[in-house]
């Protein structure tokens, strides 16, 4: 299926990795432009090198910390038009409520949490002004179902869902789609950390990680291919309905019972 994403201007963040690198793949597959935008520079250019040799849509990359709001505006300031948002850096520690400082917290919600808001709010403007746009908000399924031990991520979740249905609800009066993703537990870098603190937690060796996945559905975590193909199919005009809607991935693990 042509998704006609051929030629549009794709804005991907935390894409030097993970779910951010997979779905920066899909839209060049595509035949999007596609900018890599990352902390590292030279992790993000790594990733970029091959995904420039394997697609003809041109492939850039730009560096910034996210959670630093002038360097939100530095970056948008650089840009082209950009015709889809994909916001999706962020990497909020686990632990409980006694385990994390104040401190921490902020620092963890300026990126995932106040980054996509800030970043969700100088596109919207500029979408809005030329009227038509979509952005992608990549969230998580821990704000659908909190658990103590993520309790710093699941509330920022949580209010990012919030967010993602408020914005997008009202932004179809100006040709602009605001839509969400859930993603359950994916096969990331971030997985094995967050497992492997739980792991400490539960059985006080950390080596015990993958014992955190079981049971999962379809015996197996998401692979970020999988929800990068969801962000470009509902991004794209041939799935151009969709606004304020965010779409949970977690092979019907939720209903699976306690």
């Amino acid at each position: 299926m042509d998704l006609g994403l051929n030629g549009r201007t794709v804005l991907v963040t935390g894409a030097s990795k993970g779910i951010g690198l997979a779905t920066a793949e899909v839209f060049a597959a595509e035949g999007a432009r596609v900018i890599m935008v990352a902390r590292d520079a030279g992790r993000l250019d790594a990733a970029a090198t091959p995904l420039r040799e394997r697609y003809q849509g041109p492939i850039e990359t730009m560096s910034a910390d996210l959670s630093l709001s002038a360097e939100r505006e530095r970056l948008w300031a650089g840009l082209p038009a950009i015709d889809v948002l994909v916001n999706n850096a962020g990497a909020i520690p686990g632990g409980g409520l006694l385990d994390l400082t104040l401190e921490r917290w902020e620092e963890a919600w300026s990126l995932k949490v106040m980054g996509y808001i800030h970043l969700t709010q100088i596109a919207l403007a500029a979408m809005k002004a030329r009227g038509s746009g979509v952005i992608v908000n990549i969230i998580g399924m821990a704000g659908r179902s909190p658990r103590y031990d993520y309790v710093c991520g699941a509330t920022g979740n949580a209010a990012l869902i919030a967010f993602t249905g408020a914005v997008g609800g009202k932004a179809s009066e100006w040709g602009v789609r605001v839509f969400g993703i859930n993603p359950a537990a994916t096969r990331t870098d971030r997985i094995v950390s967050l497992s492997k603190q739980r792991a400490r937690a539960t059985f006080g060796d950390e080596s015990r990680w993958e014992e955190m996945l079981a049971g999962l559905p379809f015996g197996r975590p998401i692979e970020p291919r999988e929800i990068a193909n969801a962000a470009a199919f509902l991004a794209s005009p041939t799935c151009g309905y969709v606004s304020g809607a965010v779409l949970d991935i977690d092979g019907g693990g939720a209903f699976r019972g306690a």
